[in-house]
């Protein structure tokens, strides 16, 4: 496996959180923070659930091994999505966006468009005594 893909410099892998390291996380880089709360958080979530008897204790193993493959497998998707982002061409990218820089501004409606067939115009409705 090489790192030529990773997002981590190899000098900055060494202060990366632990749980990142023994992950083998490439792509997504989860903070300090983050890490706890994948770990210790889904472990003591899991011997809250325990000690409530809303599961067995194997909750205690099985839900932090859970929270970890769902976070590897968020890398592993993140990567295919990087290396496939990164065989379009420049020209497509270019064109992809022009198509999506946002709009700003107000649209000219014509007076012809706003009365249409069937429809009555704001002059033509009575409205009652109580909507004045």
């Amino acid at each position: 496996m090489t790192r030529a893909w990773s997002t981590v410099p190899t000098d900055e892998e060494r202060y990366r959180p632990l749980y990142a390291r023994v992950l083998g996380l490439r792509f997504v880089n989860p903070g300090g923070v983050l890490c706890f709360l994948f770990f210790e958080g889904a472990a003591a979530l899991a011997v809250l659930l325990a000690l409530a008897e809303l599961v067995s204790w194997w909750a205690v193993l099985v839900l932090p091994t859970a929270v970890a493959v769902m976070v590897k497998l968020n890398d592993v998707v993140a990567e295919m999505v990087i290396r496939t982002a990164a065989q379009v061409p420049e020209q497509e990218r270019g064109r992809f966006r022009r198509q999506m820089e946002p709009v700003v501004g107000r649209a000219r409606v014509p007076t012809a468009a706003r009365a249409l067939p069937g429809r009555r115009t704001e002059s033509e409705i009575t409205w009652p005594d109580s909507f004045r």
